[in-house]
């Protein structure tokens, strides 16, 4: 309330005007007589030292001083690897960290994420051309191709309207993808998904369609168009180019690749879904075995194993009929984990002496927050950021550039005044409807409860069970699947030419960064300056950060 919007009154009544508006702040805290009485109950759980300044200003210091001592890696990217968490949203980040330092039994808000280290970060805008909030279709081709396009599309250019078979059809709208680049100067390729290893995003690595949807020929019939005229995304992964160049293709999706005749390898009962009567499994092994080429099919965790070590040339798993299971839920002696892909996916590229690019999608986080599952959500993010690390171990910074981000956000929030150390999950806050909402909810989704008893209260969160794995956590607008989000999306990068990768961009200018670093795809050709080049702006900006630590020291003692 602004005191320009109160009428005149008695002058006695100021007082009573001042305290309403101080109710009125936003950020106002009430304190209650039981807070008074008990105050240790209302302190947050965080270590002494943290309650000083000192603890503060040391810390930003040492940031300083690391940053201090990097140096801009301006070598030639060797190799280059691609991490997107779908719908890895920032508070999806901050809800995971949090998690991952309470499983540490900390505090968790002071926990990082190993990717959140890196010493490069940027902001990226996700739109498609013709949508506000982008699709992963959309965004794969702009974070992979460097082209952005329509909603719904892959691998095309905005030339192609979502559905547009024939427009689908023409060479000339095709985009190519860093996987291309990578094939033509001879580094090898591969790709690692949680999800079908033709869903959203990775196809956008080798695929250009109209539709995400047409994975198999019967989606495409479905939506009365030509599987002739617009080949299906399975059967491009194994005929066309760049994809049946990859040497390691691993996630799920093994019924896009069976006939609907053909029983699973793993799940009898379930059939494929091609109606043309090809096995595209059998077709991709006979294609490589023309070229008198080691390949292998694998379909669960002991195969993949095994075969690591004695590692064919052409590598393909799939692990599960559909999607790959999330990491809670699923069975660690039959699947794989993220982490056990990417470990075997590396030391497969890693022979080529020339380098290689690898994609690695954790897809389910997205999954997940589609039907509201905040915690099946974050533990995928943190199942994530373990494939991240094992990498960065697996790699060397000086000639291997890795890059982190996500291709769109999704509508959950990390909201209200919880005490420090709240456990993510399970806190309720006070409305002033006399009852609760949580920390963790969502615009819009499946969460959504209506009080049935009585349509004009809100429903009361205290009766669910919100710590079970399956928990949909609270909607505002009730939708069969939650949606995304159009925020901007954080980019995480370290080794050469990762500082290109600060400020905020497009998202299609992450794989044209990517490229010029490797020397690769449309941007290959602009000259590497040289080591020593140092911008005017760079110098001064060094040369500030010492007169800053200068006076830090003096200032920050105590």
């Amino acid at each position: 309330m602004q005191f320009s919007e109160i009428p005149n009154q008695p002058e006695e009544d100021a007082a009573y005007v001042e305290v309403n508006d101080e109710l009125d702040d936003p950020h106002h805290f009430p304190i209650d007589s039981d807070q008074l009485s008990h105050p240790k109950a209302f302190q947050p759980s965080t270590d002494r030292e943290e309650k000083g300044q000192s603890f503060w200003l040391n810390n930003g210091r040492r940031i300083i001083e690391e940053k201090l001592k990097g140096t801009e890696n301006r070598n030639v990217a060797k190799n280059i690897i691609l991490f997107i968490g779908d719908g890895m949203s920032v508070p999806t980040l901050v809800a995971a960290r949090i998690l991952k330092g309470q499983r540490l039994k900390k505090s968790g808000e002071e926990t990082s994420l190993g990717f959140e280290k890196f010493p490069y970060v940027g902001l990226s805008k996700t739109y498609c051309v013709d949508s506000q909030v982008a699709d992963s279709a959309c965004s794969a081709t702009a974070y992979l191709n460097g082209v952005k396009a329509n909603i719904a599309t892959a691998g095309v250019t905005a030339n192609v309207a979502r559905g547009d078979c024939e427009a689908m059809s023409n060479p000339a709208h095709h985009t190519s993808s860093l996987a291309a680049w990578a094939q033509l100067r001879g580094k090898a390729t591969g790709l690692v998904t949680t999800t079908r290893v033709t869903h959203a995003s990775p196809s956008g690595v080798y695929a250009h369609t109209a539709h995400r949807n047409w994975e198999y020929d019967g989606a495409i019939r479905a939506a009365n168009a030509d599987p002739s005229k617009c080949s299906d995304i399975a059967k491009q992964l194994v005929y066309n180019s760049p994809g049946n160049n990859l040497k390691v293709i691993m996630g799920g999706g093994r019924f896009t690749f069976l006939p609907k005749n053909m029983s699973d390898p793993e799940y009898p009962q379930k059939k494929g879904k091609r109606e043309d009567n090809m096995n595209l499994i059998a077709s991709w092994l006979e294609s490589k075995a023309k070229k008198n080429a080691s390949a292998k099919f694998i379909w669960n965790r002991d195969d993949l194993l095994e075969t690591s070590k004695a590692l064919p040339e052409y590598l393909l798993g799939l692990f599960e009929p559909s999607h790959m299971k999330y990491h809670l839920l699923a069975d660690e002696k039959t699947e794989p984990t993220l982490k056990e892909m990417v470990e075997v996916a590396i030391n497969s590229l890693k022979r080529n002496s020339k380098g290689f690019f690898l994609f690695v999608e954790g897809g389910k986080i997205d999954l997940a927050h589609h039907d509201s599952y905040a915690q099946i959500a974050l533990d995928e993010t943190i199942e994530f950021d373990e494939a991240i690390m094992k990498a960065v171990e697996m790699t060397d910074e000086k000639d291997t550039l890795i890059v982190v981000t996500a291709d769109h956000a999704h509508t959950m929030s990390v909201s209200g005044y919880p005490v420090r150390g709240s456990d993510i999950f399970t806190n309720l806050e006070p409305a002033t409807d006399n009852l609760t909402y949580s920390t963790i909810s969502y615009a819009n989704g499946p969460g959504y409860k209506q009080n049935l008893t009585t349509p004009q209260t809100r429903y009361d969160l205290s009766k669910d069970k919100r710590d079970d794995l399956l928990y949909r956590f609270p909607a505002t607008v009730p939708l069969e699947y939650e949606t995304h989000g159009g925020d901007d999306v954080a980019v995480f990068s370290r080794g050469p030419w990762a500082h290109l990768l600060t400020g905020n961009y497009e998202q299609n200018y992450i794989p044209l960064v990517m490229g010029f670093a490797a020397k690769i795809g449309p941007t290959g050709d602009i000259a590497h300056p040289s080591s020593s080049s140092i911008t005017h702006t760079s110098s001064f900006q060094l040369v500030s950060l010492f007169v800053i630590l200068s006076l830090a020291k003096h200032f920050w003692s105590d």
